[in-house]
């Protein structure tokens, strides 16, 4: 089993400032599961850190990351227009690619909990057989 990671959720668990980081971090620290990170996170999660003046952690947590602590999900052609689709599918709610892609990362290795802060988009998105997500913390 694996736990899929949103940017929000690896957010919160990376910046003591943000809500819920005492609940991310530990969900983080506890698990017992290879913790993937999709790659469009990266850039996001990246910006996101830089803008707060949180550097040290960017730099700290990409270290993590080479040195095997998550486990990357590549894109692929068919996960790019599968989120596309998604987006188009699910556009009054204005998923972003990067969420379409958690969630396609999410069924695509059969996983059906998502770790997220996302509650909006992640509880109204469904796979192909009408199952939603559980969201975790």
């Amino acid at each position: 089993m694996a736990l899929v990671l949103d940017t929000g959720f690896l957010l919160a668990a990376l910046d003591d400032t943000e809500q819920g980081h005492e609940s991310c971090r530990t969900l983080i620290a506890d698990a017992r599961e290879d913790l993937i990170v999709p790659v469009p996170i990266l850039t996001e999660l990246e910006y996101l850190l830089r803008t707060r003046g949180s550097l040290a952690t960017w730099l700290a947590f990409a270290e993590d990351l080479a040195g095997g602590s998550y486990t990357i999900h590549p894109l692929s052609k068919d996960a790019l227009l599968g989120s596309v689709g998604l987006q188009r599918r699910y556009a009054d709610l204005r998923l972003s690619f990067v969420d379409a892609f958690v969630f396609l990362t999410c069924v695509e290795l059969g996983e059906p909990k998502v770790a997220t802060l996302d509650r909006r988009h992640f509880s109204a998105l469904r796979t192909e057989d009408g199952r939603a997500l559980q969201i975790v913390p």
